[in-house]
């Protein structure tokens, strides 16, 4: 396991859950049940790290490996429920928040999926989590197109072979190949510093971005201005969506400017402007510091194992006018991409790849139990921008209406925004702490409202320009 993958698992500590997830919404009717256990086991063979569990090298000498789970049950992970009546988005809502809220069972494969019923209009819901040790947020949806079919009435599949699970190593030979790595890792590092000092001009400009990065990230990571979005959590969760096309977002983009990325970030600020000003809170001025995670993943990469690193977002709350405010963000995100704070963010990582594992896994627990006790007010939200699938996927013969997903929250961070993209739609999935964010909805339906008042600019743009 890599350093970030094992970090998601030591970082959670009952309060702090790190399992990313989504829910999709398809055209009825659901299908039965064992179609859809059916629809998994035909395509576990493309997806190995189904079948696999978490094992801890005894006292931290390692980081976690990955082992075939020998007791391996696909009927465990899928799962099947129905929403109670009326069935309606809110009760939807409601079960995404209840699943959210519990931690998945690591003594088995990390991920469930739910297949939900009983939705008032006749659809039906798959809603999949799994834990951000086994995937980020690209490969996630990479995952979902390779579950999923790429049209109504695939081909038949070829007979699934029997599976038997590899040997499981014993925690001697844990222990043994723990330290082996920890003795191979600092020796492999020192081994590429003759061809790093044979490209001299290469590592001047690697350090010379890693200290510009450095000194963007210190530069924000000062104590923001105190808002209610910030502080302890719970371990509750509560789950809102919202929703736009990519043909909007292009509209305002032609408009006035900036990228896809900057049009959603401005709409996501018109919606923290919303919820501060429906709490009483003065906005003049203020802005909302979000920790945007960036992919690193080179285009043709599908592995699972996790490449982000990520960079501090300021979005401004305090800008009335829906236009102004996306041209901040553009010139800001602008800025943010020259910083180089990605640099600093990979050269930490491979700074840990170094690190004996023990030391790593009682920082990172001593830092998450610092703060349950000490309120940061350095970032006050997450935001998770990921592109999905371009084109309709299906199960069992039924197309995937619409795909929302979830981000989790962490210490000081009551609030979080994932955007997900899917053939020509963008989902915006809105998770809240259950007892300091009762409104997320409010967040929610401030982000269509902030689309939306972009896009009355811009179609006002057209009209004077025809």
């Amino acid at each position: 396991m890599s350093p970030l993958d094992a970090t998601f698992l030591h970082v959670e500590d009952g309060i702090t859950h790190m399992h990313i997830a989504s829910c999709a919404r398809f055209e009825g009717p659901p299908p039965p049940y064992d179609e859809v256990v059916e629809l998994f086991r035909r395509k576990l063979p493309l997806v190995p790290r189904y079948r696999q569990r978490v094992r801890f090298v005894p006292g931290d000498l390692g980081r976690p490996v990955w082992v075939d789970d020998p007791h391996f049950l696909l009927e465990y992970h899928v799962r099947h429920t129905a929403l109670p009546p009326p069935g309606g988005d809110d009760d939807l809502r409601r079960l995404m928040g209840r699943l959210m809220s519990q931690p998945l069972d690591r003594s088995r494969p990390l991920w469930e999926t739910w297949v939900v019923e009983g939705l008032a209009d006749g659809t039906w819901a798959l809603i999949s989590k799994i834990h951000h040790c086994m995937a980020d947020g690209v490969s996630g949806t990479d995952l979902m197109s390779v579950v999923l079919d790429d049209r109504r009435d695939p081909p038949p599949s070829p007979p699934v072979e029997p599976w038997a699970p590899g040997p499981e190593p014993s925690d001697a030979e844990l222990v043994r190949e723990a330290l082996r790595d920890m003795v191979a890792s600092p020796l492999a590092a020192l081994g590429r510093v003759p061809e790093l000092l044979g490209q001299p001009q290469r590592l001047v400009e690697r350090t010379k971005d890693v200290l510009a990065g450095a000194r963007s990230m210190s530069s924000v990571l000062r104590p923001n201005t105190a808002l209610s979005i910030e502080g302890h959590i719970g371990p509750h969760r509560r789950w809102a969506w919202s929703a736009a096309t990519l043909d909007e977002v292009k509209l305002v983009r032609e408009s006035f400017g900036g990228t896809v990325n900057d049009v959603v970030l401005t709409a996501i600020s018109g919606g923290f402007r919303e919820l501060l000003v429906a709490r009483g809170e003065p906005v003049d001025g203020v802005v909302v510091r979000s920790l945007v995670p960036v992919s690193v993943r080179a285009a043709d990469d599908h592995s699972t194992n996790n490449q982000v690193a990520s960079i501090i977002a300021e979005l401004p709350v305090g800008i009335a006018d829906p236009v102004e405010r996306l041209r901040s963000v553009t010139a800001h995100m602008v800025a943010l991409k020259e910083s180089h704070q990605p640099d600093t963010g990979v050269v930490v990582l491979e700074a840990a790849e170094i690190t004996p594992a023990p030391f790593v896994a009682l920082g990172l627990r001593a830092g998450t139990l610092a703060l349950r006790h000490v309120v940061q007010r350095n970032v006050n939200t997450v935001t998770t921008n990921v592109p999905g699938p371009r084109q309709a996927l299906y199960a069992c013969g039924r197309e995937m209406l619409a795909y929302y997903p979830f981000v989790p929250l962490s210490q000081g961070v009551r609030t979080g925004v994932a955007i997900l993209s899917y053939n020509g739609k963008i989902g915006f999935g809105v998770t809240g702490d259950w007892d300091s964010v009762p409104d997320v909805g409010v967040l929610a339906d401030g982000i269509r409202h902030g689309m939306d008042a972009l896009l009355t600019a811009a179609r006002a743009e057209e009209r004077l320009g025809a």
